[in-house]
């Protein structure tokens, strides 16, 4: 059976070679959006270059997954997801194929782990818990033989140090 963990925290900080990106179907050009949640983060720390190569890409088909580098960040790989619809909305069938897709990624591309966001919560209009029973469901479909995080987003408390 699949490992997964969940955690609570930033998906920025796991201790993993990949980390999925809930993103969109890539039509409209990646420096049009002002990136949020998951994305947003990825380009203040991580920098542009994972998104321009998801745009030299073109369009994901809905719940399609691809792989770009990691720009500044520590990992090996960003999976990026369609996990939202034309009008910025997840599905059962998105978050469904987003997780498969992803995972079929990271086996093929050897990733000893992965982390991923809740894909379809947030702007996507899903409930985290309906998002995360998705998610764990379509995972224990197959046997993946990599340890999978899913990561619930929760600010880190301010620094108390003196």
């Amino acid at each position: 059976m699949t490992a997964v963990y969940f955690v609570k925290g930033d998906l920025l900080d796991q201790p993993v070679e990949a980390i999925v990106n809930a993103w969109n179907r890539n039509i409209i050009p990646w420096w049009l959006l002002l990136p949020q949640g998951v994305s947003g983060a990825i380009k203040r720390r991580g920098g542009l270059a994972p998104f321009r190569e998801v745009g030299r890409r073109g369009p994901i088909p809905l719940g399609g997954a691809v792989l770009t580098s990691a720009g500044k960040l520590p990992f090996r790989g960003i999976i990026h997801v369609a996990g939202i619809n034309m009008f910025w909305r997840s599905s059962e069938v998105s978050i469904r194929n987003s997780v498969d897709n992803a995972l079929q990624i990271a086996t093929d591309e050897n990733f000893a782990s992965i982390a991923f966001p809740l894909i379809g919560a947030g702007s996507g209009g899903y409930r985290a818990d309906r998002v995360q029973e998705l998610m764990v469901d379509q995972m224990q479909q197959r046997d993946w033989s990599i340890p999978i995080t899913i990561v619930e987003y929760q600010k880190s408390p301010p620094s108390t140090a003196n």
